[in-house]
């Protein structure tokens, strides 16, 4: 018996259905022989459909659906694994040791393609600012979006993929958008945990046909909200008709079953009201509504005042409670007559005994999040110049994170712009004592020749973030040295690049001999130890945040995630006194080079080796045992 080589694909969307239907639906599936002779799982649609009765539909005359060109392909192209990886850049990286922060930089479907072994159900909110399709934002590559004519030659990648501006002259302008985030958020969904939801801020450009892609990947009742926010706090006099002063944010559930929201912080506007005039040992309070309509016959009843002064509800309304209560918060100091005794009774209501928070209202004001001046002159607080356009205020997404997110869950944004996100949950942590996480994910879009960002030396999107990340971490701890000592501003950078393996898929006519080398050692020359050590927790399911050590036996380096989460090695020739190291680390998972056996007889043996040193069974070392 010899070990598994690890995937080395992305997982195939079609094949996560599959399963997720087979969970559900298991009578509904039957076997057949595929193209390669092997029998394979598959849907049997008739049983499906009488499985569904009449919920099924099949060519309906006319059917509610929203479609558009490209849709189907948009579809496609989520589901379809591709080949390639992140590669670790411990160099351009903040305390790369002990943060537990990611930036990552490439296109954000490939990217949250590569993510989802580790970090599928894992993350608690996701909150992106995409494009909003005004002409002029970047769109991303997509094989659906254009044909080969339609795109600029010189607008290309170093691995050939085109990218181009969205403008209105483009004849699938509503249609390439629409294609490009459903793929996004058809991946996306499944990384949330079921108790997670998405945030998604966008404008009147997009805002119809962004509903319309939520209720359809979401599903229409795990829509929590729709909130506007107030962006400008002075009128545009320049706009022809309105000048438009707000923009949205849609909140969709995971599973609203399931999904958990936090409460807003109260604000001291909220809390000038309470006061303690008669000095109760329960501290401040305000007067609350004794009277409610309308009436029931039981609450309506005279109240006898501290001076003798009798009073009795309006017209057609009733007192809140019955007179049994009344009395017995009368005798607790609950009920204020006023300073002269002579008022017309109120509840008293706490300060201590509110709710530690407030339920956030769908409409957020300049003064409660901020507005986009702010958050321009925030950026230009940190690098001296205006370098980024239309970003968002720090305290726009901290009234978000504050109510998304637990104090030590993950959050993702696929769109992290100039890292706004990023900034705002260090803030926070600091001023909370909290251990909230990021994953920023951005395009190294180029900035344009013409711009502040440029000329100061940021030559793409990513350096920017990246930077901001830095300066305000730096800030964030100058501010208050005290108490942020602990505060994680670090992160670990990756970017996305073809895969680690050559491409050694030749049909047998077509090799020589010079191929040998290639079938000898499938790994590129130019990647490391570390880029396959990230490979393999991607394609395993380990998550890119954990710690790790290294040391060297008989001339191999031996990785160690997470006291043996992951144990890689992929240098030297293994011995058997390899093995008996990394059985001491009591591994969970082992991976090996497949060059570094000279023999195969030796993988052969490494299933022995395992089960007499770690006292594995046949299938745990099947299971924990591979090869690259």
């Amino acid at each position: 018996m010899k070990p598994e080589h690890l995937d080395i694909q992305t997982p195939d969307g079609a094949k996560l259905n599959l399963d997720a239907l087979y969970k559900i639906a298991p009578s509904c599936f039957t076997e057949a022989k595929g193209e390669d002779g092997e029998f394979r799982r598959v849907v049997d649609f008739n049983k499906l459909r009488l499985l569904l009765g009449d919920n099924a539909v099949e060519e309906a005359p006319e059917v509610y659906d929203f479609t558009w060109v490209g849709k189907r392909a948009a579809l496609q192209e989520a589901a379809a694994p591709i080949n390639k990886t992140l590669c670790p850049c411990p160099k351009e990286s903040v305390d790369w040791e002990h943060t537990q922060n990611l930036y990552i930089e490439g296109d954000n479907l490939e990217v949250l393609k590569l993510l989802q072994n580790s970090y599928m159900g894992k993350i608690k909110m996701i909150y992106i600012d995409p494009p909003y399709n005004t002409g002029n934002d970047f769109v991303y590559h997509d094989d659906f979006a254009q044909s080969a004519e339609e795109y600029d030659e010189s607008n290309r990648d170093e691995e050939g993929n085109r990218y181009r501006k969205n403008t209105e002259s483009n004849g699938r302008f509503h249609s390439d958008w629409c294609s490009m985030i459903y793929a996004r958020l058809m991946v996306a969904r499944s990384l949330l945990m079921e108790n997670g939801g998405i945030f998604i801020s966008i404008d009147d450009y997009e805002e119809d046909n962004m509903k319309k892609i939520c209720n359809e990947i979401f599903g229409e009742n795990n829509f929590i909200a729709c909130v506007a926010w107030q962006r400008n706090y002075a009128p545009i006099s320049l706009k022809k008709f309105f000048s438009e002063s707000h923009e949205y944010c849609y909140v969709y559930a995971k599973n609203v079953e399931a999904f958990k929201m936090n409460l807003l912080p109260r604000s001291e506007k909220q809390n000038k009201d309470y006061k303690n005039p008669d000095n109760d040992p329960r501290g401040e309070w305000k007067v609350g509504n004794l009277t409610v309509g309308p009436a029931v016959e039981k609450q309506v009843y005279e109240i006898i005042g501290p001076t003798g002064k009798r009073f009795f509800p309006p017209s057609g309304y009733c007192w809140r409670f019955t007179k049994e209560r009344f009395e017995e918060l009368r005798k607790d100091n609950r009920i204020w007559f006023g300073l002269d005794g002579n008022n017309s009774p109120v509840p008293k209501l706490f300060l201590t005994e509110v709710q530690n928070g407030v339920t956030p209202m769908t409409l957020w004001t300049f003064e409660e999040a901020g507005h986009n001046q702010i958050a321009t002159r925030e950026l230009r607080d940190i690098f001296g110049s205006t370098i980024f356009t239309s970003p968002k205020p720090v305290q726009y997404l901290k009234r978000y994170l504050h109510i998304g997110l637990d104090k030590d869950s993950l959050i993702l944004d696929f769109f992290s712009g100039s890292a706004t996100t990023a900034h705002a949950v260090m803030q926070l942590n600091a001023e909370d004592g909290g251990n909230r996480k990021f994953i920023m994910v951005q395009l190294p879009e180029e900035t344009d020749e013409k711009s502040e960002a440029f000329k100061a030396g940021y030559k793409n999107i990513c350096e920017i973030g990246k930077e901001r990340i830095r300066r305000a971490g730096k800030k964030i701890k100058s501010e208050s040295p005290l108490t942020t000592q602990d505060l994680d501003i670090g992160f670990r950078v990756f970017k996305c690049e073809s895969s680690n393996y050559k491409d050694v898929a030749f049909a047998p006519k077509d090799y020589n001999q010079n191929m040998l080398g290639l079938v000898l050692d499938n790994i590129k020359e130019d990647r490391s130890d570390l880029d396959l050590l990230f490979d393999c927790m991607l394609r395993w399911g380990v998550t890119l945040d954990l710690p790790m050590t290294s040391t060297t036996v008989d001339g191999c380096v031996i990785h160690n995630v997470n006291d043996g989460d992951l144990v890689g090695c992929f240098t030297g020739v293994v011995t058997e006194a390899v093995i008996d190291a990394i059985a001491q680390m009591q591994p969970v998972r082992v991976v090996f080079r497949d060059s570094s056996f000279t023999e195969a007889a030796e993988k052969m043996n490494l299933f022995e080796l395992f089960k007499q040193k770690c006292d594995w069974t046949d299938e745990e070392v099947k299971n924990n045992v591979r090869v690259i």
